[in-house]
């Protein structure tokens, strides 16, 4: 079977999915229809709708669009099944009930932003960047019963550069997959559906790559310098990593503050920094007092603001104070006096 002939529905909604379902259009694939999630109610009042970028390259390339609320509904699945699909390919969906990943000859297969089995999960770019991964990829496999979890098809492998952040890797991952998707249609073309294909190995050294909600991304400045680092440029630009200012006057109000870029000094905080410098925290002589500095302690020097980690000072390079745009830290420090009487919590 020719290329041209093979009857293909896809599904994906993030902008992620748009580089495969691009690379499918552009070489000549037959996309029959999209599937996508639907339009979502934006602004104050929640009275606009957004299409999904996938939907808004759909229709741009007169491809027809669904919109299901619920997969197992009668008039959707009678809808997909008009389309007589050889083959379903979803990017960055959604769980997929049986009746609709069994419903092609070729069956469903997923692109994946991640080695499988490592990484499954709804976030497998920022969670590979928090835990410092040096290497990711991506993979392509068949749908089953539970999540992330069917026949490994192929996968292919990206570099993490130690400075690298989401924005990084998702693009670079997104341009990888495109070049899996096609790659796996071509295998399958070539077998008329018969692929090889691989069962996952599971183990509990494997990771997890749940959901990202904003509790998430609170930091934690009890950690190492260097996790803090990573964690910080696995949430950055978005959804952005956050802690609060809170004033040493008790009595002055805390604000949120977003950080998304640090650097590494290896610079050793002095004596070893206290987790907290609350009274039951604390020595009982002055014999015994500790040297260290307090975790969350802010200090600046010629224009440059550090944070003090359980084990070395971190520079905050870019920052988003409460209700302000995005800045790097030397103009945070313009209006910004008196560092040291704040912490970061």
């Amino acid at each position: 079977m020719e290329k041209k002939n093979l009857r293909i529905v896809f599904m994906g909604t993030p902008e992620f999915a748009v580089g495969s379902l691009q690379r499918l259009v552009e070489n000549g694939y037959n996309v029959v229809a999209v599937v996508t999630q639907p339009d979502k109610p934006v602004g104050r009042h929640a009275s606009v709708l957004r299409p999904s970028p996938v939907k808004e390259y759909a229709l741009a390339h007169g491809l027809p669009v669904l919109q299901p609320v619920k997969m197992k509904d009668e008039h959707f699945l009678d809808e997909l099944r008009s389309y007589h699909a050889d083959l379903q390919v979803v990017v960055a969906f959604r769980m997929l009930p049986e009746v609709v990943w069994a419903m092609p000859r070729f069956g469903t297969f997923n692109v994946h932003a991640a080695l499988l089995p490592d990484y499954r999960g709804a976030a497998p770019i920022n969670w590979a960047v928090i835990n410092g991964e040096t290497l990711t990829g991506v993979t392509t496999f068949f749908l089953d019963h539970d999540i992330d979890t069917g026949r490994i098809i192929a996968q292919r492998q990206f570099p993490i550069p130690d400075d690298a952040d989401v924005e990084y890797v998702y693009d670079g991952l997104m341009q990888l997959g495109a070049e899996l998707c096609t790659h796996t249609v071509d295998l399958l073309l070539s077998t008329d559906g018969d692929v090889p294909s691989q069962p996952q190995q599971d183990s509990e050294a494997h990771h997890a790559a749940p959901k990202i909600f904003k509790e998430t991304c609170a930091i934690d400045f009890t950690l190492t310098a260097k996790r803090i680092y990573d964690f910080v440029r696995g949430l950055s630009p978005v959804p952005g990593a956050w802690c609060m200012l809170t004033p040493r006057d008790a009595n002055a109000p805390a604000q949120v503050l977003k950080i998304y870029k640090t650097a590494k000094t290896h610079e050793s905080v002095a004596g070893g920094a206290l987790v907290s410098s609350a009274p039951d925290h604390k020595a009982a002589n002055t014999h015994d007092q500790p040297t260290g500095v307090e975790v969350g302690t802010l200090k600046a020097e010629n224009r440059r603001l550090f944070v003090a980690t359980v084990d070395e000072w971190l520079e905050i390079l870019e920052l988003q104070p409460a209700g302000k745009k995005r800045m790097a830290a030397r103009d945070y420090l313009n209006g910004f006096q008196h560092p040291e009487h704040f912490l970061l919590k």
